[in-house]
């Protein structure tokens, strides 16, 4: 299996382990990758997810191209593509818990699309991204093409996607494709992961619901967010973090 999920505590990892293609993504990896990030969204015992390369000095070449030359002339197979690229990235994008992208190399077409549909992106100095379609006369869908607008603006979007050009991760840095550059972006990846799964789970987890409606359009509350911020207050979470804050302790959720 070219995916696989580990965890250790309260952080998992989905692990993509394809080194000698560079990590390229094939079909059935776009297919597999929804159901293990559905499997650590699942288990109450994990409250972040790390996405990272098997191997070090990698990320995500993108989509197998061997696989486009060979497939793409059949039409199912390009509407099964399409589906399964866009079901990988709704699936990372719309997960309950946090998910941090580790790159530790270069991120690349899929491969980047798959890092922007995390929450959040730490980068080896050498890591690379770049959205290339216009190098390969391809299209991004509205979906894939909205989760890069949200994140670094239309202009800086139109520009990455026109030129296809490859970014350093200072280059990444400075226009919010990534948040963090690190020497060991999996190991900063694991202690930011511990620093979230050691606060109130429903206050991390209904902050990343909000920040998600917004991005999908939302604009004013409504019965659902005001029932999160009014919730709040009858669960354990808020009790503990009152009464660590009185007893001048850490909480522990």
């Amino acid at each position: 299996m070219t995916l696989r999920l580990e965890h250790d505590g309260p952080v998992a990892r989905l692990l993509i382990d394809r080194p000698d293609r560079r990590n390229a993504m094939t079909q059935a990896m776009w297919e597999a990758l929804p159901a293990l990030v559905g499997q650590a969204m699942a288990d109450d015992a994990i409250r972040v997810l790390i996405l990272a390369s098997a191997a070090p000095g990698l990320f995500c070449a993108g989509a197998d191209i061997n696989e486009f030359a060979t497939c793409s002339a059949q039409e199912d197979w390009r509407v099964a593509n399409q589906a399964a690229i866009r079901a990988s990235q709704y699936a990372l994008a719309h997960a309950p818990k946090p998910v941090i992208a580790a790159i530790d190399g270069d991120g690349v077409g899929g491969g980047c699309g798959l890092a922007i549909a995390c929450d959040l992106r730490i980068a080896a100095p050498t890591a690379r991204l770049g959205i290339t379609p216009a190098k390969l006369g391809i299209v991004y869908s509205l979906f894939d093409t909205k989760l890069l607008v949200d994140l670094v603006g239309p202009a800086r979007a139109k520009r990455i996607l026109y030129t296809g050009a490859l970014h350093s991760a200072d280059e990444a840095l400075s226009i919010g494709l990534i948040e963090e550059i690190a020497p060991d972006p999996l190991a900063a990846a694991q202690a930011l992961a511990r620093t979230i799964a050691a606060n109130a789970r429903h206050s991390v987890q209904s902050s990343k619901a909000i920040v998600r409606r917004i991005l999908d359009g939302q604009a004013d509350d409504d019965a659902t967010t005001l029932a999160l911020f009014r919730d709040a207050f009858t669960l354990p979470d808020f009790a503990e973090g009152v009464a660590a804050f009185r007893a001048k302790r850490r909480p522990d959720f």
